[in-house]
């Protein structure tokens, strides 16, 4: 069965998804945090039992909470899953995400675009959390798959353009980390056990990668900690939203470097890997931040 382009508008089933504090800990840990300086900074995210520091998650935590939630992409028919890469990923924040809880996830299939014979398939999805013992709205997700070579079914092309570009001056903030060669296998606890990050056999065979790739959704949390810190002093409840666009794989043992242009309560971004040397290439572009 081919992807079915009147699949859009359905819903998968309300999902409850809870988490503990202990998941927290291997979600910060699993973008990176306190690597650079493990007993000295962002004790608040890789701890939870620290004198006087109060563990907090990062934002970009929700997007490993509600991942595949509900099974909406279940209804848009066959999908092989050795093409799909993650085309993009946006969360919206209402309240900064406890260390531990229990939300209904509500998901569903938000677009289906059709990019011609020999080109690709691209799902939209969009879901929304709510806190299960209050229903207070927690968080928004809006993301997309993007499956190779699957076009041609009869959907329609759509306009996929980016709304936003990283503008032609330097950047207002630059910020760099550096990723684990093991950075995929710690990030994969988290709940994304897709053997294109860890099988290299899946990765060559069925993937087309000459090793296996770093999570889209870990490049999402390195960068998200580069927004956090950057521009809302490490404070969670100040960050608003974050949509990024995939635009290259990345691998493990990659440098990944954030660069942010600031106006007004919103930030553009992109994040680049292996900065300064032959293998540079952008690996998340055209990005949009909102903060207070």
């Amino acid at each position: 069965m081919a992807i079915d382009p009147n699949a859009v508008g359905a819903a998968g089933k309300s999902t409850e998804r809870s988490w503990g504090y202990r998941d927290s800990l291997l979600y910060a840990v699993g973008i990176g945090a306190g690597a650079e300086d493990p007993f000295g900074s962002e004790l608040e995210f890789t701890t939870h039992n620290s004198k006087g520091v109060e563990h907090q998650t990062f934002p970009t935590q929700g997007v490993v909470i509600g991942f595949g939630a509900g099974g909406a992409i279940g209804k848009v028919g066959e999908i092989d899953w050795g093409r799909v890469l993650h085309g993009s990923q946006g969360i919206t924040l209402h309240r900064p995400i406890p260390v531990g809880g229990t939300v209904v996830i509500e998901e569903k299939v938000s677009g289906i675009w059709d990019k011609g014979e020999g080109k690709n398939a691209i799902i939209d999805t969009e879901a929304s959390a709510a806190l299960k013992e209050t229903g207070e709205s927690l968080f928004d997700l809006r993301g997309s798959l993007v499956v190779r070579g699957a076009g041609g079914f009869g959907g329609e092309e759509g306009n996929t353009a980016p709304q936003v570009h990283a503008p032609d001056v330097s950047p207002d903030h630059e910020i760099t980390y550096q990723t684990r060669q093991d950075q995929a296998l710690t990030y994969r606890l988290s709940g994304d056990y897709n053997p294109l990050h860890s099988d290299p056999w899946f990765a060559t065979e069925l993937g087309g990668f000459p090793t296996p790739i770093l999570h889209g959704l870990c490049t999402y949390g390195f960068t998200g900690r580069a927004l956090l810190h950057a521009l809302c002093g490490g404070d969670p409840a100040r960050f608003g939203s974050m949509d990024s666009r995939f635009s290259a794989p990345v691998f493990p043992g990659d440098s990944l470097t954030v660069q942010i242009w600031v106006e007004d309560g919103s930030a553009i971004y992109r994040t680049i890997a292996q900065k300064d040397t032959e293998q540079e290439r952008t690996v998340i572009d055209n990005g949009m931040c909102t903060f207070s």
